[in-house]
């Protein structure tokens, strides 16, 4: 407890699901942090885990913003920085996964897809970067995927292109923004049961697939992707750059498993 004491951190899509409980385990650790929404439909989600940080004793702010538009993002980060202080972590969770095969995919589909998850990481990491640099301090902790690595499903090619594409960026900014004792590192979630992924494990034989496909024979937790956003955060870490922390029970290092499991 306490190893992100005094610092400040943003979590984008931090209402529900992985980023909610990424800002609970920051808020534990002692950070201030600030939760990003992106629709009406997410205000009472984030307004509720506000509280929950507040109840840990924490400052805690709510800010709606399309973090895949600049004009927002910087209007989110400027709010930020001027209600709980310069951010010392930044957290970019937030992404999408619409299920099209690739013969009917929109192109609105997949430039949304993108925009979500990899220009936000793009234009957050960029105005943040910025006052991280003047003070020599910062740790930008992407949240990619299995994806990153490996084809996971046959219908969603977006998602997997843009999670390999965020991969790709946080070693790009590892490089660039070393020099100025800033880490930029990135964790792989496997699957997880969360309002993501609600429906599609609410067929209790993929659900049974999806854990016996995993070497640990269960799902992961949101909390656990908390834990080791947590731990790139600390000072624990400070050696650790460009890296790609997978918490995927080990789902990546064995051979693909059949995707029939996936025709859903």
């Amino acid at each position: 407890m306490g190893r992100l004491k005094g610092r400040t951190a943003l979590v984008t899509g931090g209402s529900r699901g992985i980023g909610a409980a990424i800002v609970l385990r920051l808020a534990e650790e002692g950070a201030d942090v600030a939760i990003n929404y992106a629709s009406e439909n997410s205000k009472e989600k984030a307004l509720e885990i506000k509280k929950q940080v507040e109840a840990l004793g924490q400052r805690a702010m709510v800010v709606q913003a399309d973090v895949g538009h600049k004009q927002q993002v910087d209007e989110m980060i400027d709010l930020v920085s001027a209600a709980l202080g310069e951010i010392d972590i930044l957290v970019n969770n937030a992404g999408i996964a619409p299920f099209e095969p690739f013969m009917k995919l929109t192109e609105e589909t997949w430039d949304r897809t993108y925009n979500t998850n990899v220009k936000s990481i793009f234009l957050t990491s960029q105005k943040v970067a910025s006052k991280m640099i003047e003070r020599g301090y910062g740790k930008i902790i992407n949240i990619t995927s299995t994806a990153s690595r490996v084809v996971t499903s046959p219908v969603i090619p977006h998602y997997i292109s843009s999670k390999a594409a965020a991969h790709q960026l946080t070693k790009a900014l590892a490089i660039e923004l070393g020099k100025y004792n800033i880490n930029v590192n990135s964790v792989g979630p496997s699957t997880v049961d969360t309002d993501m992924c609600t429906e599609y494990l609410a067929d209790p034989s993929i659900y049974q697939k999806e854990v016996e496909a995993n070497p640990m024979k269960r799902l992961g937790t949101a909390r656990q992707i908390g834990d080791a956003v947590v731990f790139l955060a600390s000072d624990e870490a400070v050696q650790i750059n460009g890296h790609l922390l997978m918490v995927d029970g080990g789902l990546t290092v064995k051979a693909a498993q059949p995707d029939d499991h996936m025709e859903h």
